[in-house]
């Protein structure tokens, strides 16, 4: 195709279905719109696009149009992460996500690595979602459960995440501790509000009746205030638990409870000099965290 700019407005109508939306995602007056969509149109001798006072649907020609210029854009992001993630120093941007349970254990070590490396600008991304690493959103990776699949991806073993179930004293001078997992029953726990596949969550779910599950939450920092303040008996990490020494523990931690987490990258990024010098560095970071 000899202009691609053609190309990439008529993916940006389909996508969007109007000449005002495609020109304001792409920065461009409506006209320059549709006139890359006339030149088109007439350059493939077929018509692309139904208009209706609505706006602009795709025609047959104009759905394959679509779908090849869909797949050129996500190469060309593909490429651009590549680009920005291969330099030869640590510099420019360093970008790493990972879930929001392990940041107080991770911000340090970014911190110390970009005091360290003063070029750097570091980008800690968390959430429930995984950040694409083949698009280049993400060049680390630390992810929990089950090994990561996804072909491309580096994937190494990292570190057992231990969670403890515990109380504070406020629930125990009301309510007391259980006796036993049978006494669960008696209780009120403070749980996951949502469908997370985490082993210690599973586990509260299959051994707490559903009705003593009082207080829900889908962040683990909510869980921790939850249970400081004395909604229920909850699970807590580690370096949270030996933070809130008040806690108290409600029977010894489980093996079946840990998680393990893993450190993720794309193999075009993997030897790359700023990648290799952050796992160095994380990994040794972590041979003083208490996880």
């Amino acid at each position: 195709m000899e202009n691609w700019d053609e190309v990439r407005t008529a993916y940006q109508v389909a996508k969007i279905g109007t000449v005002s939306g495609a020109a304001a995602a792409l920065g461009v007056h409506h006209a320059t719109v549709i006139r890359h969509i006339d030149a088109l149109e007439q350059r493939l001798g077929a018509k692309l696009f139904q208009r209706h006072a609505r706006g602009y649907t795709p025609t047959e020609a104009g759905q394959d149009l679509m779908q090849v210029a869909g797949a050129t854009e996500d190469q060309f992001t593909q490429l651009a992460g590549r680009i920005r993630g291969s330099g030869d120093g640590v510099s420019g941007e360093l970008v790493v996500t990972s879930l929001i349970m392990i940041a107080p254990l991770l911000i340090p070590t970014l911190t110390r690595f970009q005091t360290e490396n003063p070029d750097l600008t570091v980008r800690f991304l968390t959430g429930e979602r995984l950040f694409r690493l083949e698009y280049g959103e993400a060049h680390v990776a630390i992810r929990a459960g089950e090994a990561p699949d996804q072909p491309d991806n580096v994937v190494q073993s990292f570190v057992q995440y231990t969670m403890h179930l515990v109380a504070a004293p406020a629930y125990v001078e009301k309510y007391g501790l259980p006796k036993d997992m049978d006494d669960f029953r008696n209780h009120w726990f403070v749980g996951h509000d949502g469908s997370n596949r985490a082993p210690f969550n599973l586990w509260l779910v299959d051994h707490v009746p559903a009705d003593r599950i009082n207080f829900r939450t889908t962040d683990n920092r909510a869980t921790l205030g939850a249970v400081r303040a004395g909604a229920g008996i909850g699970f807590v990490a580690r370096h949270a638990l030996q933070e809130n020494p008040d806690l108290v523990e409600v029977m010894p931690s489980l093996p079946e409870w840990s998680v393990p987490l893993w450190l993720v990258t794309h193999v075009d990024l993997h030897r790359s000099t700023k990648v290799q010098s952050f796992l160095s560095f994380l990994k040794k970071e972590a041979e003083g965290w208490n996880a």
